[in-house]
């Protein structure tokens, strides 16, 4: 009797977590059948954003661009000055230094990480397991009093001070929908180092074939968070290589600095 008992146990989990796998893949896949089919979303190969954040009361304007190759750049025009920040040719990772406003490496880690999500455009959801990720259903969960779906998105580690971490983020799809609300991941370094950071996705519009938010903000979970608002957005665009490579200007002043 008691091995009976056991194999039923068995039985009902494994049979548990099938529907649950099953429900996940439902989820996504009604997200992207309601944001303009998986067809059109395997087609983007670009994007290039015009947005602009709010900053003590001052509207900064912001050009993102997003590649499905790895290549990224943000610019911030700040001043009347053009400030290139989270720059990836697909090697090189850089930012611009705001005190400086020259142009520097991220570290070795950072740029390995940085690699590691190339293959994340335009969404991490799309054809996921064949990145080989995994994904989990943790059921029903209210967030900002909306009933949501809690999905959990395994992806590759990542190295965090010499060691692998778990990469782990975790959705809320709004139930009716069945589009992104927020997603949730937990802060690795730095004085946040535990906590969990968190964008939330509003103001779902039109941009080509698909459906994507035209308002984001990303901060610390339960905290109010900074908004970019994005007012135009453009769907495979045309952008010069050129544009992503590490000035190499820059390399010779930073030598010439570390001399002095």
């Amino acid at each position: 009797m008691r091995t009976f008992k056991l194999l039923m146990l068995a039985f009902t989990f494994a049979i548990t977590a099938s529907v649950q796998a099953q429900t996940a893949e439902e989820i996504v896949a009604n997200y992207f059948e309601n944001t303009g089919g998986i067809d059109a979303w395997r087609k983007i190969e670009g994007m290039k954003m015009f947005a602009k954040v709010n900053q003590g009361g001052m509207e900064i304007p912001l050009e993102i661009v997003q590649l499905k190759n790895g290549k990224q750049m943000t610019k911030i025009i700040f001043q009347g000055k053009e400030l290139k920040q989270a720059v990836f040719d697909g090697e090189t990772l850089w930012n611009t230094n705001f005190q400086t406003q020259k142009a520097e490496k991220s570290d070795a880690e950072s740029t390995a990480n940085m690699k590691l999500n190339m293959n994340d455009f335009p969404d991490p959801l799309l054809d996921y397991k064949d990145k080989g990720y995994t994904l989990e259903y943790l059921g029903k969960e209210d967030f900002g009093g909306t009933e949501t779906f809690k999905l959990k998105l395994t992806k590759e580690p990542i190295m965090v001070d010499g060691k692998q971490e778990d990469d782990v983020s975790f959705y809320f799809f709004d139930t009716e929908n069945y589009v992104p609300l927020a997603v949730q991941s937990e802060i690795k370094q730095g004085p946040s180092k535990g906590m969990m950071s968190e964008t939330t996705f509003s103001d779902y519009q039109e941009a080509g074939d698909i459906y994507i938010p035209y308002t984001i903000a990303n901060g610390l979970k339960g905290q109010p968070n900074p908004g970019i608002t994005l007012d135009k957005i453009e769907i495979n665009p045309t952008v010069d290589d050129k544009e992503f490579e590490f000035p190499e200007d820059a390399t010779t002043d930073t030598k010439e600095e570390n001399k002095n």
